[in-house]
């Protein structure tokens, strides 16, 4: 069964330029053109990954994001004008898995989705269940817990999570967490870690500026806690 995406631009041009590559690739397409509509069509048609424009009419990209995260774990990628490295940190830290500046290519979009989508069926890792400290986490469900009550994750945090937790103590860089949590070395910028791993910390640790699972280590990157 195909993958059901959204796309979000009030521009009729942009929905053409990429609705017919994306359905020749396999994918269902459905389509808005207001943050408004977006947010109805969202919940009602439930798709794989929302492909959403930052700036709409009634309700910004930014908005629509950050209701979707309340009640959704669906892939979100912002797609901009953008190119300020705050502009992309603050799509991240709303919600949005992933972040594309026009204009792009659709050969990269289609990558972005299809690296996004394995995230989130999680078939590229492995089948078994992690006990760190307070935190249960299910690889094969893709869902974590703490203390027995299930914490919402995205599935570029989950996977960030993952990386991680699966070698306590480990030293992980920036680079080798987008390589091995996003699958991308070139097309972030390194400093979109730094944003998922403060938006991961502010579900998962009690206080989040004194992180027990996911502490920095400067001048070289992240690790998991490994005196849990």
């Amino acid at each position: 069964m195909p993958h059901t995406l959204l796309l979000v631009d009030d521009e009729e041009k942009v929905i053409e330029f990429m609705k017919p590559y994306l359905q020749a690739e396999g994918f269902e397409i459905i389509t808005a053109k207001t943050g408004t509509e977006a947010l109805h069509i969202a919940k009602l048609k439930k798709p794989s990954i929302v492909v959403l424009d930052w700036m709409l009419p009634e309700m910004s990209g930014i908005d629509v994001c950050r209701e979707l995260r309340k009640i959704s774990r669906m892939g979100i990628i912002m797609v901009t004008a953008r190119t300020d490295v705050t502009d992309r940190i603050i799509g991240l830290e709303v919600g949005a898995d992933d972040y594309l500046t026009k204009p792009f290519a659709l050969r990269e979009l289609v990558a972005r989705i299809r690296s996004l989508l394995r995230r989130m069926d999680g078939r590229d890792i492995a089948r078994e269940t992690l006990e760190r400290g307070e935190l249960t986490i299910s690889e094969t469900q893709c869902r974590v817990w703490k203390r027995g009550e299930e914490i919402p994750l995205t599935p570029t945090e989950f996977k960030l999570l993952l990386t991680l937790a699966a070698k306590p103590g480990i030293v992980y860089s920036r680079l080798q967490l987008l390589q091995a949590a996003l699958e991308d070395d070139v097309l972030n910028d390194e400093r979109t870690i730094d944003a998922h791993i403060s938006r991961l910390r502010k579900k998962i640790e009690d206080d989040p500026s004194n992180p027990v699972y996911i502490q920095t280590v400067y001048g070289f990157g992240y690790r998991f806690g490994d005196r849990l």
